[in-house]
């Protein structure tokens, strides 16, 4: 079984980018990178967040017909992404712990008819041996791997079951992979096309320079941070911001203080009930609260235009991470 899965020539991909996002161009390097997918071939990708990295493998699965299984790190990015593709007309599902046993069977019955263009998973997820075996039932296109990096131990998100990705060649020999993330070295990146077991694969690096972004930054001790943070926010009330803090108590008392000080704003972290860290998004994705304050977990995949400011109350650990 040969890996050329099809081939569409560029007026046929504008087409679908028009039909089902609306838009009359690509970005750069977008419409390389989902051609060398459409056509069976390996990608790696690095491009930074608001590059369209999505679209890269979103096109590809409508185009090729069949379901792509993309393998997320996150919860709420699955959501996130099942929620948009859905009102785009896209047939997508997610299947993740959220999902009581009951809709699991259900997500996975519909994946085996081919229900899905999309079908989104976890890396723990798909370490299973059982998930194993009924992937091998289901009309697969390719595999898009999000945040790669997270396979790497040379990442700043190093994640033991991203691992655990290298059996995909093995057991799938005739699919294309194509690995995606926005920050990676050189060394990350080698690392990446090394665990995957990439084959010749294109490589697609973007530039981080965007033009429309100024960057501030301030050396302060907390009271003074705290002070800035309430004169920065109330500076550009209602306008959308996202506020990063270190640590899920920090996270909290940061949202309790911009609440005392008059600003609407709330809390987002993994020890959150997951039914209100979900509410959470929700009302800050509709603007019913324009100021989320959350950890670093927190955006990866979020598709939300107007957003204003993005406050870091510590600096990261690297300026890959900070990417």
């Amino acid at each position: 079984m040969g890996r050329i899965q099809c081939c569409l020539d560029s007026s046929s991909i504008l087409k679908l980018l028009h039909d089902h996002w609306g838009y009359t161009e690509f970005r750069p390097k977008q419409e390389a990178i989902i051609s060398t997918i459409i056509a069976g071939g390996d990608v790696a990708v690095v491009m930074p967040t608001g590059g369209g990295k999505s679209l890269c493998y979103q096109l590809p699965a409508v185009a090729l017909g069949k379901t792509a299984l993309v393998v997320s790190p996150l919860l709420s990015l699955m959501q996130d992404q099942v929620a948009q593709l859905k009102d785009l007309g896209i047939s997508a599902a997610a299947l993740n712990s959220a999902l009581s046993q009951g809709e699991q069977s259900q997500v996975i019955r519909a994946a085996r008819q081919g229900a899905y263009k999309l079908l989104y998973v976890s890396p723990e997820r798909l370490a299973r041996e059982d998930t194993l075996a009924w992937l091998r039932n289901i009309p697969l296109s390719f595999f898009a791997i999000d945040e790669a990096h997270c396979i790497s131990e040379w990442g700043h998100e190093f994640r033991p079951e991203y691992r655990q990705l290298s059996r995909l060649r093995a057991e799938f020999p005739d699919l294309p992979i194509a690995a995606f993330t926005a920050s990676a070295t050189r060394r990350v990146r080698h690392d990446i096309l090394e665990q995957l077991h990439l084959q010749s694969p294109r490589t697609f690096i973007s530039s981080f320079y965007r033009a429309n972004l100024r960057y501030s930054v301030r050396q302060c001790i907390q009271a003074e941070q705290e002070q800035l943070l309430i004169r920065t926010l109330s500076a550009h009330p209602r306008e959308n911001a996202i506020v990063y803090a270190p640590t899920i108590a920090r996270v909290e008392e940061v949202a309790d203080l911009l609440a005392a000080n008059g600003i609407s704003a709330l809390p987002y972290h993994g020890k959150m009930d997951s039914a209100e860290r979900r509410r959470n998004q929700a009302r800050w994705m509709s603007d019913e609260v324009p100021v989320l304050v959350g950890t670093l977990a927190f955006g990866m995949g979020i598709h939300k235009p107007g957003v204003r400011a993005v406050v870091h109350l510590s600096l990261p650990k690297s300026i890959e991470q900070y990417y």
